[in-house]
């Protein structure tokens, strides 16, 4: 099977290539290496899929290069490619608003234009769409309190719109905080670690309190690829089903390192967001998926990690 990974080098991208491989589909990757983190690090993540012969690698900007070729006879089209993050959305809304809404516009043209239309483009969300109070299933109210998640949800709305009108059959999923091995340097739990590896202080913006879902990589993989037998124009949330508050992910960060933590506290930031929890009941019951990791365990093997990936940056590698 031919399928084609947008957001091939980044966090999520990356292992949903390697498990593609595994399986034996044939991968086509496409990456820009945007510059909101390290293209070293980037590239770091493409060393085991490019170990295989069918990975085709392809560094492409989705807003202005050319796809049709790429995306010619591709069986699942997975559109991971995005600018995330909460924060830095208000600084720069152009770079938000053409990665994550231009770039969708372009990829589903070129689907458009298909001869042979794909079974699936699934189209990667966010838990951000639904705003400061994500806890629910699929049919809570989308009030996005930034300007990713305006973006994110207008890409929904334009994927939407292209179901309507030309049959594209689009599947969209909304993941809540996806942690795990090659966690993107922004992220929060790699901050912490990091953090913790090198003795400098976390800083938690808020009062700690802040609740989040937690969905590990491995399980979040699973349920993009279950979503390529989804009924076209369908919406699930992706979550690992526990929760837990930023202070007591710091908590469970010092009981596996053996290390205390430095904590500085700082103003709560607009656009954070202060409850997630993905209730994942269409998920389980349409495509028989299943979270398999446990908050510790996952947070073990992202711990394991970094400390590898820690030693081996610290070297100069």
């Amino acid at each position: 099977m031919k399928s084609v990974v947008t957001g091939a080098a980044g966090f999520i991208g990356s292992h949903l290539c390697e498990k593609l491989l595994e399986v034996g589909d044939e991968v086509y990757g496409i990456d820009a290496f945007i510059p909101y983190y390290s293209a070293a690090i980037k590239k770091s993540n493409l060393t085991h899929s490019l170990d295989y012969k069918d990975f085709h690698f392809h560094q492409i900007d989705l807003r202005t290069d050319s796809l049709d070729d790429i995306i010619a006879d591709a069986e699942i089209v997975y559109h991971l490619a995005a600018m995330p993050g909460l924060i830095r959305s208000w600084e720069d809304f152009d770079g938000y608003w053409t990665c994550n809404v231009q770039a969708t516009q372009r990829l589903l043209e070129s689907v458009r234009r298909c001869p042979t239309k794909p079974k699936r483009l699934v189209l990667v969300s966010t838990s951000s769409v639904y705003g400061r109070h994500a806890t629910g299933n699929e049919s809570l109210p989308t009030k996005p309190v930034s300007p990713y998640g305006v973006t994110k949800l207008a890409a929904e709305n334009l994927c939407q719109a292209y179901v309507e009108n030309y049959g594209i059959p689009v599947v969209t999923l909304r993941y809540f905080s996806v942690y795990g091995p090659r966690q993107r340097p922004d992220m929060a739990y790699h901050k912490f670690m990091r953090a913790l590896l090198s003795e400098e202080p976390i800083t938690i913006f808020g009062d700690g309190q802040q609740v989040r879902g937690n969905t590990y990589i491995d399980d979040c993989v699973a349920a993009t690829m279950a979503a390529a037998n989804a009924t076209q124009g369908e919406i699930y949330n992706v979550g690992g089903g526990e929760t837990a508050t930023v202070l007591g992910i710091v908590r469970k960060l010092e009981a596996l390192s053996g290390r205390r933590a430095i904590i500085e506290f700082a103003a709560a930031r607009p656009g954070d967001q202060q409850q997630t929890g993905a209730d994942t009941t269409k998920l389980r019951l349409e495509l028989a998926w299943e979270p398999r990791t446990k908050i510790d365990d996952g947070l073990a093997r992202q711990w394991d990690w970094q400390q590898r990936e820690h030693a081996k940056w610290n070297d100069g590698l």
